[in-house]
């Protein structure tokens, strides 16, 4: 039964930590910028978006902005992903998470 207290010990200590990488990654920022800074979305590493900026030299073509705009949320996300592994990795030693389990 020791090796079983030991465990769910590990396991506590290792949910403690998920939270904490949790709570980091909303506040890290990531951005994706598309056309040369042209649009720019910016997301916490938990993917939420925070801010969008487009320039004003695009106000009057709005299909270019749809397509930039997707562009740069997707930009945005890839990043905002590889944080969270990054960050995830840092607690688990590098062994991955099974699959389908999200941070």
């Amino acid at each position: 039964m020791q090796n079983m207290g030991a465990l769910l010990q590990q396991a506590q200590m290792m949910q403690k930590k998920m939270q904490e990488v949790e709570s980091k990654l909303k506040t890290l920022e990531v951005e994706g910028e598309v056309s040369g800074g042209m649009v720019k979305v910016t997301m916490n590493g938990k993917g939420d978006i925070q801010k969008i900026k487009i320039d004003s030299s695009l106000k009057e073509d709005i299909e270019v902005i749809e397509d930039l705009l997707m562009a740069a949320i997707s930009e945005a996300k890839k990043k905002a992903d590889n944080l969270s592994e990054a960050e995830m990795k840092n607690i688990t030693g590098g062994m991955p998470l099974p699959p389908g389990m999200k941070f």
